[in-house]
């Protein structure tokens, strides 16, 4: 089984570490919820994360959805090439904003 962790590493900032996938993700949906409504601005930085898939990507996308749906500014940072990939071919750009 994999996992994935979720840190806080200062106000406005946390720090997922691990494997974001398809088994992990369920068990980080709830944290995430709780993130995006917070409000105000969130950096998560991914650059922890050891591997990724299209369920990680998923994941993404829906914690960008809800945290906009609060009002929060939410900016991933440190993607790992893995997942700008998936990002990229699924043609996910508009949705999902990935540093050039």
């Amino acid at each position: 089984m994999s996992a994935c962790t979720i840190e806080r590493i200062g106000d406005g900032r946390v720090r997922l570490r691990g494997q974001l996938d398809v088994e992990s993700v369920p068990a980080l949906s709830e944290q995430v919820r709780q993130l995006a409504a917070g409000g105000g601005e969130l950096d998560v930085d991914l650059g922890g994360i050891t591997h990724a898939d299209s369920a990680g990507v998923a994941l993404l996308v829906e914690w960008y959805r809800q945290a906009r749906q609060h009002g929060q500014n939410l900016r991933f940072v440190n993607l790992p090439a893995q997942m700008q990939a998936i990002i990229r071919v699924s043609s996910l750009e508009q949705v999902l904003p990935i540093p050039a």
